[in-house]
């Protein structure tokens, strides 16, 4: 009986021991290992095309903004702060350039933004058709910005002509793409017409995350419709106005497609954004040193711009 027992006790001690210590011991290194190879094989992809889509160009064009390469040549010739001294005090037109992409910005912002969200009060309601009406407010967003920007030439052109033609009304009669106010208008038509139902379905997503309890609470209160508006609705949609804004606004800063199909820049350059001014340096005028320079430049001030709207929408949301 003696003997029995320690057979019996002496082993399951050890065998609680050893399992313990290969608990923590083996398995522990292979979930690591498991864990890390899961993240590689999900991860590294896309961390390698970013890598060498975004990364890897950014960085060749910092280096390529203080050389004089022509973009051809196989001879890369550095010169400093040059191209940075020559933005600044002998390229007056960049400056331009610069001044009618942060009107448009502010402008097209504004009226994006208003009209997004009025469709999107509007179709949020109970109407038949709402989907409908949604989609068809959102196709303008899918037609490329080239092709997009050539109809409405045809419309400014052709189109308003003829109806001014046939009614009498200067409005219709006018130069839209020959002036340049009324091109500037033109352009911000365009890209408040092709961007609005984007921010249209950002608003009605929003929109329908509001607790409709606190609506009729506050109507049982006798809160009027602009004091549900603009007390209730619009303080607990503020994240989606955070993001409708960092998107029209780096959007409209970055305009091309639109703004070479409508007018070229023109008339004059008087409406020549700094997407185009840096495209036709680089490649145009075959100074890719400088058009990277410039690129440079205009990225920091997109980047300054963005992350203060940012940070300014993120802090009201806070605060609400």
């Amino acid at each position: 009986m003696n003997s029995n027992t320690k057979i019996e006790s002496i082993p399951k001690h050890k065998t609680k021991l050893n399992a313990n210590k290969e608990i923590q011991s083996v398995p522990k290194r292979k979930i690591k290992w498991k864990s890390m190879w899961t993240y590689i094989a999900f991860v590294g992809p896309a961390l390698f095309f970013f890598l060498l889509i975004q990364i890897i160009p950014f960085i060749m064009g910092v280096y390529y903004s203080f050389t004089s390469w022509n973009g051809v040549s196989s001879v890369v010739e550095w010169i400093g702060l040059e191209n940075y001294k020559k933005i600044f005090t002998d390229d007056p037109q960049f400056f331009r350039s610069f001044m009618f992409t942060t009107k448009f910005t502010i402008a097209a912002v504004i009226i994006s933004n208003f009209i997004g969200f009025g469709l999107a009060l509007l179709l949020n309601a109970a109407l038949k058709t709402r989907n409908i009406l949604r989609t068809v407010f959102f196709v303008p967003n899918v037609i490329g910005g080239l092709l997009l920007g050539f109809i409405w030439q045809f419309i400014f052109v052709k189109g308003f002509a003829s109806i001014g033609n046939l009614t009498g009304l200067a409005f219709f009669k006018q130069p839209w793409l020959g002036d340049e106010k009324t091109a500037f208008w033109g352009i911000v038509i365009v890209f408040a017409w092709q961007i609005s139902g984007y921010m249209m379905v950002i608003y009605i997503a929003a929109l329908q995350g509001v607790d409709n309890s606190l609506i009729e609470a506050a109507r049982i209160d006798g809160a009027s419709n602009w004091t549900l508006l603009t007390k209730i609705i619009i303080p607990l949609i503020l994240p989606a106005f955070t993001i409708c804004f960092f998107l029209t606004i780096s959007m409209a800063f970055k305009i091309f497609d639109l703004n070479i199909s409508l007018t070229g820049g023109g008339p004059f350059n008087s409406t020549q954004s700094v997407a185009i001014n840096i495209y036709q340096e680089a490649f145009q005028n075959n100074r890719y040193g400088l058009g990277t320079a410039k690129s440079i430049l205009f990225f920091l001030v997109v980047a300054i711009v963005t992350t203060f709207q940012v940070w300014t929408t993120k802090k009201r949301e806070v605060e609400a």
